[in-house]
C-alpha cells in the first residue's frame, strides 16, 4: 500500500545531504551537511536539520551514514520512439561516422507502432530512469514528424513528464525531402497548433543536414509566441550558428555545445539573471556526455564553458540513435573523466544545472518547500558516483515525497 499523500516522513542518520543550497554548510554550491535529517510532509520537503533535533514524523527511513542528494533532473530526452538502431551503433563503433541519418529509421518504426506499443517503452524508460534516480526528466517529441504522430507522440509523453518539448523540427521527414520550406511551413502552422495542448517547451535540430539558423529562429519565434518555452539543439556535429541563435532567441537550454567557438562561449556567458524584475534569461549550456561516448564524438571542453562563467547542465540525451542509456550516474562520471568537470560540479550540473536548464527551483535542490525528490547512495560520499563508475549506487529514491526501492 502506498503511503498517505499527508503523512509526514523522516529521512535520518545522513552522514553526508548535498542540498545545492549555496552558503549551507560545506562544500561551496553543493551546501553539503553533515549528520543530518530530512522531514517530508506530503510531496515537499517541511525540515533540514542536524539529525539530533529532528522532529517526530509518521515514518522514518534510517539511511545509517549514507549519501543522499537531490534527485537527478535529466533536462533532454527522446523517449517516445519504436524500434531500436543496435545495428548503426556496431557500424559506428567498427567506423562510421554519426551523421544524423538514422532519425528517419526511428520515425518509421514509430509511425508503424501503436499508442499501447509506445507508451510502453515510455514506462519502460521511465521507470529505468527512476531506479537511477532520476526524478525530473524532460521528454521530446521528434520521431513523428507529421501532425497526427507528433500530437501522439507529446500526448504520450504528457501521461510521464510535465516537462514535454515538441521537436518537430528534428529532421525534415522523406516526403519532404525536396520541399524543406514547406515542412517547416507545417511545423509553424498545423504542427504547431496540434502539439500545444501537450507542449511545455518547443526545439529545433539546428545543424548541418537538419535546419539552418534562419528556419529555426522562424520556428522558434513561432512557438515562443504561441507561448512555449524554448531549447535548442546546437553545435553537435560542428561549428554553427546555433549557440548563438539560442541566445538571441532567449532559450533556457542550448543542448550538446560540442563544438564551440570563443564568440559562441562568450555570448552564453553574456546571459543573466535580472533579480530586479525576476526575468530568467540565462540561457543554460546542456552537455550530453552520452552521446559523445556513443558516437566517438570529441567530447564539450566544460572546463572552458564553467571558468568562463557559463551555467552548466548534464543530461543523457537518451535516444535510440546517439546515446541510448537512461543513466545519470554514468553521464556524471563521463563528465568527470572527459569533460573537465569536478565530481562536485557534475553532481550540481546533473541535478540544479538541470533544474536551471527547465527554470525550475522546486527540483534539483534540497530546501524546505522543494518537491521532496531524493536519492540515497549506497556510498558515503556524492564522489563515490564518479569514484565508482557502472556500479549501481542508488540505493533508495524518493519521488515526490513517496519512497521507491524500499
Amino acid at each position: 500500500m502506498s503511503p498517505r499523500l499527508d503523512s509526514s516522513l523522516l529521512v535520518d542518520n545522513i552522514g553526508e545531504l548535498v542540498t545545492n543550497v549555496a552558503g549551507t554548510g560545506e562544500g561551496g554550491p553543493l551546501g553539503i551537511r553533515r549528520d543530518a535529517a530530512v522531514l517530508v510532509e506530503g510531496d515537499r520537503i517541511a525540515w533540514i536539520g542536524p539529525a539530533t533535533y529532528a522532529p517526530a514524523a509518521d515514518r522514518r527511513i534510517d539511511v545509517e551514514g549514507a549519501a543522499v542528494l537531490p534527485g537527478f533532473v535529466d533536462s533532454h530526452a527522446h523517449l517516445v520512439f519504436a524500434g531500436d538502431r543496435a545495428t548503426e551503433f556496431a557500424a559506428r563503433m567498427a567506423g562510421q561516422p554519426y551523421t544524423g541519418g538514422g532519425i528517419r529509421t526511428t520515425v518509421s518504426a514509430t509511425r508503424a507502432a501503436s499508442d499501447d506499443e509506445l507508451r510502453a517503452n515510455v514506462a519502460r524508460l521511465h521507470r529505468e530512469a527512476l531506479r537511477q534516480g532520476t526524478t525530473t526528466i524532460e521528454i521530446k517529441s521528434g520521431y513523428g514528424l507529421s501532425v497526427t504522430e507528433e500530437a501522439r507522440s507529446l500526448r504520450i509523453a504528457r501521461e510521464f513528464t510535465t516537462e514535454t518539448t515538441f521537436l518537430g523540427a528534428h529532421v525534415v521527414p522523406a516526403e519532404y525531402a525536396d520541399r524543406p520550406d514547406d515542412y517547416v511551413g507545417l511545423v509553424c502552422g498545423p504542427m504547431l497548433r496540434a502539439a500545444l495542448p501537450y507542449a511545455r517547451w518547443i526545439d529545433v535540430f539546428c545543424e548541418r543536414g537538419a535546419f539552418d539558423a534562419d528556419h529555426a529562429r522562424a520556428i522558434l519565434t513561432v512557438g515562443q509566441a504561441a507561448g512555449l518555452g524554448v531549447r535548442l539543439h546546437a553545435n553537435q556535429l560542428g561549428p554553427g550558428p546555433g549557440v548563438q541563435l539560442a541566445v538571441e532567441v532567449g532559450a533556457a537550454s542550448v543542448d550538446h555545445c560540442t563544438h564551440l567557438s570563443d564568440a559562441d562561449i562568450e555570448a552564453l556567458a553574456s546571459t543573466t539573471v535580472d533579480w530586479t524584475s525576476g526575468a530568467e534569461t540565462t540561457t543554460v549550456a546542456t552537455l550530453l556526455p552520452g552521446a559523445e561516448f556513443s558516437t566517438r564524438s570529441p567530447y564539450p571542453d566544460a572546463r572552458r564553458l564553467l571558468d568562463a562563467g557559463v551555467t552548466v547542465a548534464l543530461a543523457t540525451d537518451c535516444n535510440p540513435g546517439s546515446s541510448y542509456t537512461s543513466s545519470m550516474p554514468f553521464c556524471v562520471a563521463l563528465a568527470v573523466r572527459e569533460m573537465g568537470l569536478t565530481p562536485a560540479e557534475a553532481v550540481w550540473a546533473a541535478t540544479a544545472g538541470g533544474a536551471r536548464a527547465l527554470r525550475r527551483d522546486d527540483v534539483g535542490v534540497l530546501r524546505p518547500g522543494a518537491l521532496a525528490d531524493l536519492v540515497v547512495l549506497d556510498a558515503p560520499s556524492h564522489l563515490h558516483l564518479a569514484y565508482r563508475p557502472g556500479v549501481p549506487l542508488i540505493s533508495q529514491v524518493l519521488h515526490n515525497g513517496v519512497p521507491h526501492h524500499e
